[in-house]
Order: C-alpha cells, then structure tokens, then sequence
C-alpha cells in the first residue's frame, strides 16, 4: 500500500504501528518472562499474557491479577512510543502538516484563514494555555512503580538504536529484566493512604524534572513550523515568548470535601513549589554557566558586567564557595556570573537571602544576554539564554500557581460563624438568609474596607480554617508578591452571593488591596458551575457578578499590558453527568458556554473558560483538538485552563515525548480555535434542534432508572464501590461530607464512574442515549435522517456521540451479566439487567446507523487497542467477581479479620484492571 510515488500510505504507517506494538510488546514479555524464572515464579510462566493460555475460573496462580497488571503496564508503555514512532514516520513521508493539533498544521490553518504574520501574532499573544495538576484520587499506582516505568521506558528507547552490536542488545535486555524482577517486587497498591505532600511530590517531579525539557522542544516545534512557512522569524522573537504556557495546581489548595488540606498545608505547598522552583532554576542557571566560556582575553568584558560579578561576589553568603567560582573560572566572566547567580539560588532553598523575586534574577540574565549581543555572540543568546528566560516566565519563583477551591456551604457556615462572633443581628443564621437580604447586607458591608474583628480573634471551624488559608496568601504576597497565588474557587456556585461572600471573607483576612476608589482583590474569584441547574443559571450569575462595583475594580487591576479584562469561569464535567447523564451534561455545558460567552462579549470582558475535565469521557475527556473544536464558537478567547487529574498526568506526561505532544496539541489547537473563533463567523449547527429534545429524553431515561426503587442496592451489588471505599488510591475521602449512607448525591462523581467503569458497564457514559435517539426516530423519522446527513458538519454532536461510542466499546456485556450474578436479589438483579442490556443494544445499533458503520471499521486502531487487552481482562474480572463474592461475605459475618487480609488481593485486582482499561474514574 503505497501511493504512486512509492511512499507508504496512511494505511500502511497504520499496519507498521501495530506491528511494531507486537514486535516490542514480544521484547518485553520475553524480558518478564526472564524475570518471573529468575525470581522462582515458574507457576506463572504457562500463563503469560497474550499467550493464549488462560487459567480456568477459580485455579489461577497467586500472582496473575500481578502477572497481568504489569502485562498491561507493559503494554500502555510500548503503545504510547510506537505512537510517538509512527509520528516521526508520518511527518517524514507525508510531511509535518499530516499530524492533526500540531504546529505545521496549526499554522497553516491560520494561514488558511487569510491571516498575515501580524495578525497571527495578534491571536498568539492572547493565548494562554494552563494545565492544572490535580491530586483526585484517580491514581492507582505508586510513585516507586512509576519510577521503574520510567527506567524501563530509558531502556526500550535505547533498545530502538539500529547500530547497536549483539553484545549491547544483550546489555540491553539484562537491565531490562532486572528492571522488571524489582518491579515483580515492588508493592504495586498502596496499603496506607498517601498524603498530600506524597502526591505533590509527584506533581513536582513533572513540573522542575520534565516540563521544563518539554518547554525547550515546543519551542523549538513552534519555530521551525513558523519558519517552514515561510514567516519571518525576526516578527516572532520580537514579540517575546508567544503562545504563553504556564502551569496549576489544586494540590494542598482543594479543600472542597477534604479535611486534610489545612492552611499549614497550603503553606508548606508554597514554599515545596518554591523550593522546587529554585532548583529548577538553578539546575538550568548551572547548565548556562558550562556553555559561557569566552575567555576575557578573547572578549571584552563590558563594565557593568563586571561591576555586577563585584556585586554579586559580596551578596552571596559562602565565602568559600564563592572564591572558588571566582578561581576556577577566573578567564571566563560570563561563566562567574551565571555560577554566582547559581550560587545565590542554592542559598536561597537553605533560607539564607537571595533574590526577591523572579524579576530580579531576570535582570541578571538581561545583562548576561546584552552584552553577549554586544560581543557579537547572537547564538549563544538564541540558543542558551533564551530558553532559559523562556523557563523564568513560566515558572518563575513558584513552579505553578496554587488554587484554593472550596464549597460555597462551607463558605456560608464560616460567615455565619463570622457574623455571630462580630455581633451582627441574626448574624449566626447567615445560611438560612434568603438571597436579596444578603446581596443587601454584602454590598454595604464591601463598601467598607475595616474588618469585624482583630486578626487573632478565633471564630469557629469554619471561619477559622477560610481565614487562616487567606492569610497563608496574605504572607505569601508580603514575601514573593502575587506570583504563585492563583484564583479562588466556588465549587456548587449557586448565586451572587456566594462569589460577594468571597470577598467579605477575603477582607477580614487582609487579602484586600485598598485604593482610591475603594477595595480591590488582588486574586479572582471564580464560579464552578457544575450541576445542570447550575449551568443553566449560570449566565445571570456571572452577569451580575461582572457589573458589581468590586469585582469592576478588581478586574481592572489585575488587567496588564492594555488588554481586554478578563474573568475566569469553571466548568464542572462530572457532577452534571452523574446529575443527568452525558448527552444533557454536554449540551448543558455547550448550552452554558455560550451563553456565558454572550455576557461577556455584551460587557467586553474576555471570558477564559476552566474546564475540569476527568480522567474519562464520563467526565469530560477526550482527544483535546476534537474536544476544542466542538467547543461554541466565541468561547475560546485565548485563555484555557484545564485541570490534568489523576492517571491522565502519567498518561499524557510520563515521558518527554509524550508530554512535548500533549502540550504542543494544547497551545496549537488553543490558536487554531481562537483564531477561528474571532476571524470566522459563526455558522449555524445543523443538529442544534435537535439537542434539545435529544437531551430532555436523554436525561428522562437516565434519571428515571437511577430513582428506579432498588437501584441502589443493585449498584452496590454488581460493581466494586463498596472495595473502592475501602481503598488507599488517593488522599481525599470518597463522598463529600464523610456522611452515612448510600446517597448517590454525596458520592463523589470519580468513584461512581471508577465502579462503573471497573465492572465494564461504563453506564454513565452512554446510558439515556439509546433512548433518546429511538424516540426521535419513532415520532419523527424525516428528523433522525436529518439529524444524520447533519452529523459529520457538527463538530460538537458529532464529538459527543463518538465519545458515547468509545464508551460502548470499551463495555462489555457478557462481563455486565457477570457482576450482575453478585446482586443478591434476583428480581432486582433481572430488572436492572435487562433495561441496562436493552438500552446497550438500542444505543449501539442506533449509533451504528447514524455513523453508517461499527465503530471497528471506521475506527480500527481502537478496535486494536481493545481488543488485545479483552482476554487477560476477561480473566482479572472473573477473579474480582470471585474475590467480591469472600470479601462480601466476610465483612457481612463481622468476620473484619479475614475481610482486612482479602482486601490487599482485592485492590490488587482492582489496580491490574485500571491498568488494562487505562482508566480509573
């Protein structure tokens, strides 16, 4: 399959991928196969993955869910490199603009679009693309077991070499084995829970170890697909570092649900993302020094250069470690500058001074670049300096920017709290105050800059911890400015009020800046809407929110640079699905995002949407250029923020490949949609009249079968939400408020799809769909052909059921029925059982008739992906149901002993599934 110059085709790359997936997948199953002999485990060796022997139910060896978890590891690793290979391939035979999201790509649609240099500058300077780490529980692995994933990653791309001799290779493998026997004997699940400093450790090693070698390759990308198209790369550097990257985090700042994140652990967040910063910062400072070599006999040493080394000589406390730097390097000036402010950066993570903040040490790198330029070094600016500079901009003194989120009931409870100790009448029922007695009583209170009462004052739990964490922000601002702090966030927005109260807690803890004009807070304050209701208010929330008096002055101070102001709004993806079901969630959403699009528009404020996505297309994922493709037009402004949670940080970021991909397609798909949205006019969705209906249907069949009488027993019956309670995956508690019971409100929306999910129904992903499309067939058959021919134009519906497809792919009936045999209950077992099948088989025939074909012939590289992981599967989950079925069975004689001892197995399982799906919650 080649095409008439003799190049192989799209389809031929393909088949080379799945073929080099078997080829390297065979290496390494050969290398474990090693391992587990030399480790005595030779019962095991029948029944390696992918070997076509399974064991029968019930006679599997002690360590096969092992066994296959880390068949599965092996085959998520191989996938993501042959991917990366395929890439590289692609780009050579049919060049750079064949890979969709990319930059060559992303350029020339730009330049498709009738744009000149300039104004494609203009559209890059206003994109700003934020990627927020987060430490939702949907993590099923150990940091130590991701750290062999990476030695055995190192190892299997040296493997790739082709001049290696025998004798190498051999080498090779040997490491190779030994990498997996420690892996075969490394703890695979947590038996205590991690805390959250463990998980922010593992956010700081993507953010100082990896992103900043990803920064230095999407530089590189985006100038060569800049150059490559002909544009002038003199425009482009001087318009500085454009598109902008910069990164989140929620870790040691959420605190909606999660008792354990105090204001001393917010704190000790800022000063590990600090710390963190600065030896990045150093590290790269050190790596500069190596590259300045000009000996002052071959180059004049400006004065003030020279002053500056004087200078810096004095200021840095070791006195030793500084006449070394002097002696050592005593010909080559520029290379004691660098090592000096190297120096000064190292004494700063001992607590000794240094710099103030990141614009001084800017400065610094300012005049190594300038006189550098002066003696005529232009290469050594472009190649060394400004990738180091690129590098302070996005993470400056702080690594990443920490969010505070908390839930607008407790914010109520805390001022309640605050009221009543300040005396104010009826002050202690804050909570109960309907809404226009509030608004009343918050804007005379924000006319005033004075707080109730003194700082040391202790009110109450709520207030107590709402007050102190502001402050934790208040010390951080006397010290470091307000870099590093980010937006504070409303999860459950329900009204004004709950943005207004915001700022009254934020005065009375000093986090106010006070002006002419009157009070202004340095931080936004930023709605998440999140359930349907709620997204369906949202407009007139944010519409009066950005005409209040305040939030018009705060706004405009924190506007830079004579842009348009702008105003953050989250978006919550996963409790409106587990509220409605996903075809209502995404058109609530959609719904929700132009309109909240048309407020900002009416009052020229640009509106940067957060998206918090999850982990799973229940949750909002999906491929990120399709994902913003479908987005409502005028919805993409330029900024983007977007919360990375869980597995989908290893998945997307584990290695420097993966990660520059990731987050090339973020920012070229960014100013691809931003582009489209301001210089294209918006055309009309040929399936919009139908979503409507589509969704109330929808939404109809997928709430009347959670209120169905006995769900709840059938769904904690047939799946494992009762073992993932009990499981250490991450540091947050799986419902809401710690309450007794079985509601699925209190739930959290990450163990309601993990269960679903693990058991293979995938239920919130695709159920009411079936429905909602028989319905609009039945009753109006000339709209389903419509709704038909209109599909492959409508980028949002068509992205939508794609997903709901991907998601009845990855299910799997035979495994529902199952789990389904673990309900007690027959009469519920069958009730629940025949509508989920039936509402399977109706979606998916439906489905198949929009698209006009199954999924595997039009999508076969996911059929491939599925397919080679069913039968190891199919063998895991038989074995869970099995362990259920002791587990349950102990804790129900109060037998907690023997129920404890089972649990490591059962969680076990549960992670070797996770890792064969690729997916948590």
């Amino acid at each position: 399959m080649t095409d008439p110059a003799g190049h192989p085709t799209r389809e031929q790359l393909r088949l080379e991928g799945f073929e080099l997936i078997d080829e390297t997948l065979g290496f390494l199953l050969g290398c474990l196969k090693d391992a587990l002999a030399s480790t005595g485990e030779t019962e095991l060796l029948p029944f390696m993955p992918w070997s076509g022997s399974e064991p029968s139910v019930g006679s599997s060896p002690e360590g096969l869910p092992q066994l296959y978890s880390i068949g599965f590891q092996l085959l998520n690793m191989v996938e993501e490199r042959v991917s990366a290979d395929i890439r590289r391939e692609r780009e050579n035979v049919l060049g750079p603009q064949s890979i969709r999201g990319l930059w060559p790509k992303a350029i020339q649609d730009l330049q498709s679009l009738g744009l000149d240099p300039e104004q494609i500058l203009e559209v890059l300077r206003d994109v700003k693309v934020e990627p927020v780490l987060t430490a939702h529980p949907t993590e099923a692995k150990r940091v130590s077991i991701r750290e062999r994933h990476r030695a055995l990653y190192d190892e299997m791309v040296r493997n790739e070499y082709p001049k290696y001799t025998a004798r190498e290779r051999r080498r090779i493998r040997q490491r190779v084995v030994t990498i997996l026997e420690t892996l075969w004997r490394t703890a695979e699940i947590h038996m205590v829970r991690p805390d959250i400093y463990s998980e922010l450790r593992n956010a700081i090693h993507y953010l100082r170890d990896l992103f900043p070698a990803a920064i230095n390759r999407l530089d590189e990308h985006f100038t060569d697909a800049w150059s490559d198209a002909g544009l002038p790369l003199d425009l482009l550097r001087s318009a500085g570092n454009i598109p902008r990257l910069s990164f989140g985090s929620w870790i040691g700042g959420d605190r909606d649900g999660h008792p354990l994140v105090t204001p001393e652990v917010t704190e000790k967040s800022l000063e590990a993302l600090r710390h963190a910063a600065f030896e990045l910062l150093h590290r790269e400072l050190r790596k500069l020094a190596k590259q300045l070599t000009l000996s002052r006999h071959l180059t004049a040493v400006p004065d003030e250069l020279q002053a500056r080394i004087d200078e810096l000589s004095f200021m840095v406390a070791t006195e030793q470690d500084v006449r070394e730097i002097l002696d050592r390097n005593a010909e080559e000036p520029w290379r004691q500058m660098a090592d000096l402010m190297a120096l000064r950066l190292k004494e700063q993570t001992r607590g000794k001074a240094g710099y103030d903040s990141a614009a001084k040490l800017s400065a610094d790198l300012d005049l190594i670049s300038e006189t550098l330029a002066e003696a005529g070094c232009s290469l050594i600016e472009e190649q060394a300096i400004r990738p180091l500079r690129h590098k302070l901009e996005v993470f400056g003194f702080h690594l990443a920017v920490l969010d505070l989120r908390q839930n607008s009931e407790f914010h109520d409870k805390a001022i309640s709290q605050l009221l009543a100790a300040a005396g104010v009448k009826d002050g202690e029922n804050y909570s109960e105050w309907d809404e226009a007695k509030r608004l009343e009583f918050l804007n005379r209170e924000l006319d005033s800059p004075r707080p109730f009462l003194h700082e040391t004052t202790r009110i109450g739990p709520e207030a107590n911890d709402v007050l102190d964490t502001y402050r934790v922000f208040v010390r951080h601002r006397k010290s470091w400015g307000s870099d590093g702090l980010g937006s504070l966030i409303i999860s459950m927005t329900r009204q004004l009020s709950d943005l207004l109260g915001v700022y009254l807690l934020a005065r009375e803890a000093g986090l106010m800046d006070l002006t002419e004009e009157g009070l202004v807070c340095p931080l936004q304050v930023v709605p998440l809407f999140e359930t349907m209701d709620d997204l369906d208010r949202s407009p007139g929330i944010l519409e009066a929110f950005l005409d209040h008096p305040l939030a018009i002055r705060s706004r405009n101070a924190m506007t830079k640079h004579g842009r348009k102001p702008g105003q953050q709004v989250m978006l919550g993806y996963s409790d409106s699905n587990k509220d409605c079901g996903i075809l209502a969630a995404q058109f609530a959403l959609q719904r929700a995002q132009h309109a909240l699009t048309a407020v900002g528009q009416a009052r020229d404020v640009s509106i940067c949407f957060f998206h918090g996505r999850g982990g799973t297309i229940s949750r909002g994922a999906g491929p990120t250029h399709w994902f913003m493709a479908s987005l409502p037009h005028g919805a993409m402004s330029g900024g983007f923020r977007m919360t990375e949670q869980g597995e989908t940080i290893v998945q997307k970021y584990a290695n420097l490949a993966n990660a520059t991909f990731n987050l090339e397609l973020l920012l070229a798909g960014a100013a691809v949609t931003t582009a489209r949205h301001r210089h294209m006019e918006a055309e009309p969705d040929p399936c919009q009249k139908f979503m409507t209906v589509l969704a109330s249907a929808s939404q109809e069949a997928y709430q009347k079968f959670l209120r169905t009488e006995g769900f709840i027993e059938f769904y904690r019956q047939a799946t494992p939400i009762d073992a993932l309670e009990n499981s250490r995956i991450g540091s947050r508690p799986a419902r809401r408020t710690g309450k007794k019971g079985f509601s699925i409100s209190d739930l959290r929306a990450i163990p309601w799809v993990f269960s679903w999910t693990q058991a293979r129904f995938y239920l919130p992903g695709w159920f009411g769909v079936g429905t909602a499309l028989e319905k609009l067939k039945s009753e109006n058959p000339a709209g389903f052909q419509e709704l038909k021919a209109a599909l492959e134009k409508s980028s949002f519906f068509s992205y939508v059921l794609t997903n709901v497809e991907t998601n009845l792919a990855s299910a799997n009936l035979d495994l529902m029925r199952a789990y389904s045999e673990l309900v007690a209950n027959i009469e519920i077992r069958e009730r629940f059982l025949g509508r989920i099948i039936d509402e399977f088989e109706k979606t998916s025939t439906l489905l198949a008739e929009l698209f006009e074909g199954s999924m595997r012939d039009r999508r076969p590289r996911m059929a491939k992906t599925l397919d080679i992981r069913e039968a190891p599967l199919r063998v895991l989950h038989h074995q869970q149901i099995g362990l259920l079925k002791q587990w349950r069975n102990h804790v129900a004689n109060d037998q907690r002993a023997a129920a404890d001892a089972l649990l490591p197995k059962l969680l076990l399982s549960i992670n070797a599934i996770a890792s064969g799906l690729r997916t948590t919650g």
